[in-house]
């Protein structure tokens, strides 16, 4: 299987405080990739790495090589805004455009390219809220605001509108720790339809949920990468003690 995303000696800070410590880790196109390991261990860090986000904070920085396809993202002729086109974020807590309405928010990020006719927008937004299994939820409400639907509906409004700017990357910090069960399900197999097409990258503290979504899992611990293997082997025969002490309820 071919690499997507390859990472080598990546290392980041917080002023000077550092949160990642010298991962190298490579990502297989198409498929779910896992990171887990207890609250503040660098997940979300490294995930925002990916894509130039961390940058964006104040005091933040960091250091080593990613590389997208063989580019490295940090290359000084990358545009950190295109690169987020292809790599596209979603957030622990849904955020739909509170003054836009659901078909309005899928196209949103096509709105900042060009200009679109009414009949393309509800095109478009068919479309995508199709492959981000909504469509038959909000088909007749479409021009009501992205804010009426439920958590999980708004969740998979967000995944729609990252969609729609047609990403080879999806990463997703935490997509359904603020959701009920039901919700939660629906998000975990709508990932795990979107792999076919897309490269995803899943932050979760949830151990079951990255068991049952993932063909790769990462295990960090205090910004180190412990072990990165195989789901079914980190979850059934680590190789590092540490990771069997997390996978088996022991810390975290």
């Amino acid at each position: 299987m071919t690499d997507k995303l390859k990472v080598e000696a990546l290392s980041a800070w917080f002023g000077n405080n550092p949160a990642l410590y010298d991962i190298n880790i490579a990502m297989p196109e198409k498929s779910v990739t896992a990171i887990i390991g207890p609250s503040g261990c660098g997940k979300s860090t490294f995930v925002r790495c990916l894509n130039r986000l961390h940058e964006e904070v104040p005091g933040a920085s960091s250091r080593g090589i990613v590389l997208l396809d063989g580019e490295d993202v940090y290359s000084p002729g990358v545009d950190p805004v295109l690169l987020r086109r292809r790599m596209g974020m979603i957030f622990q807590k849904p955020n739909p455009f509170p003054t836009m309405s659901i078909a309005q928010n899928v196209v949103a990020g096509i709105l900042l390219e060009r200009r679109m006719s009414k009949s393309e927008v509800e095109e478009s937004a068919e479309k995508y809220l199709k492959l981000a299994a909504l469509w038959d939820e909000v088909k007749d409400k479409l021009h009501k605001p992205g804010m009426s639907l439920s958590g999980g509906q708004q969740q998979r409004l967000c995944i729609a509108r990252a969609l729609a700017v047609e990403p080879e990357v999806l990463l997703a910090d935490e997509p359904a720790s603020a959701l009920d069960p039901i919700s939660t399900a629906k998000v975990e197999e709508l990932f795990m339809d979107l792999k076919e097409r897309y490269t995803i990258i899943v932050v979760t503290h949830n151990m079951q949920q990255a068991a049952r979504i993932s063909d790769k899992t990462a295990f960090f611990l205090t910004g180190k990468l412990v072990e990165y293997d195989a789901t079914a082997k980190i979850f059934t025969n680590p190789s590092r003690k540490e990771t069997e002490d997390y996978v088996t309820g022991r810390f975290g």
